[in-house]
């Protein structure tokens, strides 16, 4: 297989330089029938939209083209997301679900031991892996994962194999996972590669998905003005190319700032982000970077629910972003917190443990939701009244009344952290 590292001079690779490492990435093989996996909305500054349209562009005369968004736990996405982020050409039929809790199959089982060992001891339950059906469908010639390498939350740096065994994952896999990122801690992993998540990824990587047909297709993106830049393309299958764009994505998407703001203030676009489950990066990609005692205000336009899983957000609803701790003890004594370990996962991530205020601005969601959770509120019209995106720049803003923040358009884009957090 093709092995394709581009990095741009300038800040962004021409539409030329990347139309042609995707024609050369096919190394002119005929092929009978591929598989895409791109991202979904939630990735709207990836360039994976466009990296789609223009492979389904090259195969769709010369074969058959199946495009499957690696949601996970997401939203499927409807046909007016499709034709936004890919494009009008491609028919919303090519487009199949990926179903999370039905639609997988076991390939393999990482051990409790392993996990014991990546965790420092702090788990030993096993992993099973779990991924969608048509991965293992023998008609396929090719499947191309397309995805952004940032840095993540869960697994320290987002892509490459996390895009199958997540993205394309079922529950126990998704669920163990985003657990066991909690439970050694966000600050512990967010912005390196080599995680404990990411070594049980590599761990199913090399045991149970090297027979497939897999080729990566990685980008490191910024967006300056609005507009996104391609900064990075890296294609094959090889874990090298990985580690290429880790180290590009760190170079321009960690932003490291040398006094911490007392107060925050993050846009959540409408068209990525629709509920807490997704709008809580804004509180992931800060925590390393406020100060103790600031406050986090998320302008969430689109937000008008917590889980995108029903089930998660009535556990989200019911148990609330109430700190690791507490968290932790619910889930010894509940037995659906026990279920839903992304669930559990996911309230500890969306919590500031008591550093910081979390308060969101929403119109779509009352005032005893968003305070039954665990936030404060504020009514979205007050607060775009106060902190108006059009009139703010990413980074340090003075407002009329003298009162400074730390303005952040897109929290999906980086990590800002308080460089003496990120080093310890």
């Amino acid at each position: 297989m093709v092995n394709i590292s581009i990095k741009a001079i300038d800040h962004a690779i021409s539409k030329d330089q990347l139309c042609g490492a995707l024609e050369k990435s096919l190394g002119g093989k005929k092929l009978r029938k591929v598989l895409l996996l791109p991202p979904d909305m939630t990735r709207l500054h990836s360039y994976a939209g466009k990296i789609t349209a223009r492979y389904y562009a090259l195969l769709k005369d010369s074969c058959q083209v199946d495009i499957m968004p690696a949601i996970g736990t997401h939203d499927a996405m409807t046909a007016e997301e499709c034709a936004e982020f890919f494009g009008p050409e491609i028919p919303y039929a090519t487009f199949l679900p990926h179903r999370w809790r039905t639609d997988i199959v076991k390939v393999g089982q990482v051990p409790a031991e392993y996990i014991r060992e990546v965790s420092g001891g702090l788990l030993d339950f096993p992993i099973d892996i779990e991924i969608n059906k048509r991965l293992l469908d023998p008609s396929y010639d090719l499947i191309i994962s397309i995805g952004q390498v940032i840095p993540h939350e869960v697994v320290g740096m987002a892509n490459y194999s996390k895009n199958v065994l997540v993205g394309c994952g079922g529950q126990d896999s998704i669920n163990r996972t985003h657990f066991l990122g909690a439970v050694y801690g966000m600050e512990r992993l967010m912005g390196r590669d080599h995680s404990p998540v990411r070594q049980v990824f590599d761990y199913a990587e090399e045991h149970f998905l090297k027979n497939l047909p897999l080729m990566y297709v990685l980008t490191v993106t910024t967006v300056e003005a609005g507009q996104v830049n391609l900064e990075g393309l890296f294609i094959g299958r090889s874990r090298t190319l990985f580690e290429n764009a880790v180290a590009l994505s760190q170079e321009r998407n960690l932003i490291f700032l040398d006094r911490a703001p007392r107060k925050v203030v993050a846009y959540l676009d409408e068209r990525e982000f629709k509920s807490t489950w997704l709008g809580n990066k804004s509180v992931y990609r800060t925590r390393m970077a406020i100060a103790d005692g600031g406050e986090l205000i998320v302008l969430a336009p689109g937000v008008r629910k917590f889980g995108e899983d029903p089930a998660i957000d009535q556990l989200i609803r019911k148990y609330g972003y109430v700190g690791r701790n507490k968290v932790l003890e619910a889930y010894k004594a509940n037995e659906d917190l026990q279920q839903n370990l992304s669930a559990a996962a996911h309230l500890i991530h969306g919590s500031s443990d008591g550093r910081f205020t979390i308060t969101y601005a929403v119109s779509q969601l009352t005032r005893a939701e968003v305070e039954g959770v665990g936030f404060k509120y504020m009514p979205l019209a007050e607060a775009l009244q106060r902190y108006d995106p059009r009139q703010l720049h990413d980074g340090y803003n003075t407002l009329p009344d003298g009162e400074e923040i730390f303005f952040i358009c897109n929290p999906a884009l980086g990590l800002w952290a308080d460089r003496k957090k990120f080093k310890s």
